[in-house]
């Protein structure tokens, strides 16, 4: 084993909780056990950051002390993980070893830094809301922003002698847009007369005003002005009636002027991309998953606001090609770390896993409340920290349960329950996948809960499931690779009753099946697909199919003009999924004239039958045209006399002076237009 070479520092907090050292090394070159390093020990960690060796400490409670002391040493790489709290901190007699070592050597992984988009912000601020409270708002505001107000009622209002801000009457109808970029369109519209005296008063109101903005603080107590509004950066919104939330609201926005970076939380491939094809719609789950509304349709692609983006990762969770990838982290970031976590702690002796997803900003301090007032983790449950749990998609589920983990856990905030639909429909996948794998089935649990003692019930009363394997295939390719990777572990650790696994109607798996009598091998599905899932052949009228590639979008049923192809939702556990396999083929249709091959005898017999009484292919001549190649057809017209270029001369313009010249002559109108 190559050791590292960061040395860890490890802490009991004053003998609250039970260390190994000598197991929480694990690839570490060096280990310091301490009772009371963030005080009496401190020194220790002083001589440490003299040396240019990396450091890990295992505290987070007291890391801005660390980090002021790292940094007066000049010592940059020091790194914290929280084995307190997560691990150390329960009242479970089993060992929790096993757990902080998997927790310290996930800490130990690179990650891939999102990239960063630059935001600018004016600081001008429209501040919404009625009365008194919303004037003393905007008061506070204009101290660090350039406010506007917008009354929405003035009822308790008493004007100063200097106003320092402009005010308006209206209501909000339509707003967009991010921090530095809101635009907003205001009905009844109405500036404040300076002559306003007891009370506000206003003049001229019209409909339809525009305006921008960079930074809008609502405190109207109407319906928010965007959905998912917790997410949408730039837009503060307090209740009124909560003085406390008003004010915590007020010291957040008073920031919000100057320079910001934002994390892309997501890359987009268009080029796998199964929305659109020749305006037939196929798959909208990205646009019908995104609660902020970030995602709209353009033409054959999506386009992803990243100003309105809030990181959730619906999109990416639910996509079924990938062309909506996670980048906060990526994919195969994240997917390393899980399978480190199980073999870490499993390795360690630990037993029976299972994989707590939380966030920061509602699971951690769940956490930490159980740690402090309750019983605290289980030793088995290993906790996650994501950025939003509520993009977790079935190829991380597949990878974790490979792995090792019996079960995954995902905590998520009761407030956002509109964000868990994608997670509801991967897990759903995932279980019906393990169904027919013949796996015991309840491997996946969402949980959306603020009470940390229904949390810490739920958690110590899970099943103990058994272990389904402890492979970790590469997390490499595309998430669907990834996920069939994982999928072909869990199956060859079961007992699957048939190769093939039935699924609900929106699984990204799946074939096609052709009605052979319909279909004329126009070859218009397979133009459309966008995963190549569907092939021709450059010789022979024939349609190939590969169902690994295919992902039920539907575009090519939409597209059949002969309503020939429908769909089957499945997946198919047989090698030979991955080749392809042909689903219709046909003799072709040879030139009467020349014997080259040209068209599918069924896509030919068919123009027959439509053209079947047309008065343009009324004689014998005619027809003969349908069964010659393009070259020989252009030939016997030419010899029939006919210029098949005829269309593409310009009719000569008549002028006043042929009128005048056909009157000369005596001709009438109608002798006129039958010459010409």
């Amino acid at each position: 084993m190559v050791l590292d070479a960061t040395r860890l520092f490890v802490c009991d907090c004053e003998k609250t909780m039970v260390l190994n050292p000598e197991k929480l090394g694990g690839s570490h070159a060096n280990v310091s056990a301490h009772h009371h390093l963030c005080r009496s020990e401190i020194n220790v960690l002083e001589a440490a950051l003299a040396t240019d060796s990396p450091i890990c400490i295992s505290c987070t409670q007291e890391r801005p002390l660390f980090e002021e002391i790292a940094a007066e040493s000049g010592h940059g790489a020091v790194s914290f993980v929280n084995i307190r709290e997560m691990a150390g901190w329960t009242a479970d007699t089993a060992s929790t070893a096993p757990k902080m070592a998997a927790l310290l050597a996930a800490a130990k992984l690179p990650v891939t830094p999102a990239r960063l988009r630059a935001i600018e912000s004016d600081g001008l601020c429209l501040v919404i809301g009625s009365g008194q409270a919303a004037f003393d708002t905007a008061q506070r505001l204009n101290r660090t922003l350039s406010v506007t107000l917008l009354l929405t009622r003035n009822d308790d209002l008493v004007l100063p002698s200097e106003l320092q801000f402009p005010v308006f009457a209206g209501r909000v109808a339509a707003a967009a847009g991010s921090l530095g970029a809101f635009e907003l369109v205001v009905d009844g519209y109405a500036a404040m007369l300076p002559s306003s005296r007891a009370r506000p008063e206003f003049a001229m109101p019209r409909d339809g005003a525009k305006t921008t903005c960079s930074v809008i603080f609502d405190m109207s107590s109407d319906t928010s002005l965007f959905t998912r509004a917790h997410g949408r950066d730039g837009y503060f919104r307090a209740d009124p009636g909560n003085p406390v939330a008003v004010l915590e609201a007020v010291l957040e926005a008073a920031d919000y002027s100057g320079s910001f970076e934002k994390p892309l939380y997501v890359t987009y491939d268009a080029s796998i991309c199964a929305h659109e094809r020749s305006r037939k719609t196929g798959c909208t789950k990205c646009i019908d998953q995104c609660p902020a509304g970030a995602i709209t349709g353009d033409g054959d692609v999506i386009v992803v606001d990243s100003g309105i983006c809030g990181g959730c990762g619906n999109c990416a969770a639910h996509c079924p090609t990938g062309a909506v990838a996670y980048a906060y982290p990526r994919r195969t970031d994240q997917i390393s770390r899980v399978q480190t976590l199980a073999r870490t702690y499993l390795a360690a002796g630990g037993k029976a896993p299972v994989l707590l997803l939380h966030d920061a900003s509602h699971g951690t301090p769940l956490i930490g409340a159980m740690a402090r007032f309750g019983r605290g983790l289980p030793a088995r449950v290993i906790p996650l920290e994501m950025h939003a749990t509520s993009g977790v998609g079935h190829d991380l589920m597949s990878a974790a349960l490979a792995a090792g983990f019996r079960q995954i856990v995902v905590l998520g905030d009761p407030h956002k329950t509109e964000e868990f639909g994608a997670v509801g429909e991967e897990g759903a996948l995932t279980e019906a996948l393990l169904s027919g794998f013949g796996q015991k089935a309840g491997r996946i649990v969402t949980l959306l809960e603020a009470d940390p003692d229904q949390v810490e019930t739920a958690l110590y009363t899970l099943p103990d499931l058994p272990e389904i394997s402890r492979a970790a295939p590469v997390p490499l390719g595309g998430k669907r690779e990834v996920a069939r990777a994982a999928l072909l572990v869990l199956a060859d650790a079961g007992k699957p009753a048939s190769t093939i696994v039935p699924l609900a109607a929106n699984a990204p798996y799946g074939t096609v099946h052709v009605d052979t009598a319909a279909c004329t091998l126009c070859m218009a599905c397979v133009s459309c697909c966008p995963a190549d899932a569907l092939r021709d052949t450059p010789d022979t009228p024939e349609l190939r199919f590969v169902e690994s590639a295919c992902v039920q979008c539907g575009i090519c049923e939409a597209t059949c003009p002969e309503t020939a192809i429908t769909l089957e939702p499945r997946y198919n556990l047989a090698a030979s999924v991955m080749q392809p396999v042909t689903l219709h083929a046909d003799e072709p249709a040879c030139c009467t004239s020349c014997g080259k091959a040209f068209a599918a005898g069924g896509m030919l017999r068919a123009v027959e039958r439509r053209l079947e009484g047309n008065w343009m292919f009324d004689s014998d001549e005619r027809r003969a045209l349908i069964h010659m190649c393009e070259g020989c057809r252009l030939e016997a017209l030419s010899r029939d006399g006919a210029d098949p270029f005829a269309i593409a001369h310009q009719r000569r313009t008549r002028t006043t002076e042929d009128y005048l010249e056909a009157g000369r002559q005596g001709l009438t109108v109608d002798d006129f237009l039958s010459k010409e």
